[in-house]
């Protein structure tokens, strides 16, 4: 299964056994994006988490670029588990392939999975130093 490889390339997911990827992998839904095309808009709300399967994608924060992101990136967990506004905009600059889950799929799957839970931890702590290192 395709998306079950997509989600082994991602470091929030490394320690998951193949049982583990893929019921995760049935969850998620494959989307593709064209290039130009917003994907998440900084300030609305957001209810999907994706994952770069292939392409690539800019990220940007008051206008201003911040990453690039490519396959085995993800994007959406911030607002996803915080049930708040999306904290950036991403827009595909090549055709995007993602494979997405919504936050009623989501939740539960990081309540039952203490380690996808411990590793989206980590990533979260990871990400707010470096934003509290560019402040």
């Amino acid at each position: 299964m395709a998306v079950t490889e997509a989600l082994r390339r991602v470091p929030l997911f490394a320690d998951l056994d193949k049982r583990e990827l893929e019921s995760i992998a049935k969850s998620m839904r494959e989307r593709t994006f064209n290039a130009g095309q917003t994907i998440a808009t900084e300030g609305s709300s957001g209810v999907g988490f994706f994952v770069i399967d292939d392409g690539r994608a800019k990220v940007s924060v008051g206008g201003e670029e911040r990453a690039e992101l490519g396959p085995g990136d993800y994007f959406g967990e911030i607002a996803l588990i915080g049930g708040t506004d999306r904290t950036a905009t991403v827009t595909a600059e090549t055709e995007l392939h993602c494979y997405g889950l919504s936050s009623w799929e989501f939740r539960p799957m990081v309540e039952h999975n203490a380690a996808l839970a411990w590793k989206l931890l980590q990533a979260l702590a990871k990400r707010m130093h470096s934003i509290e290192q560019r402040g």
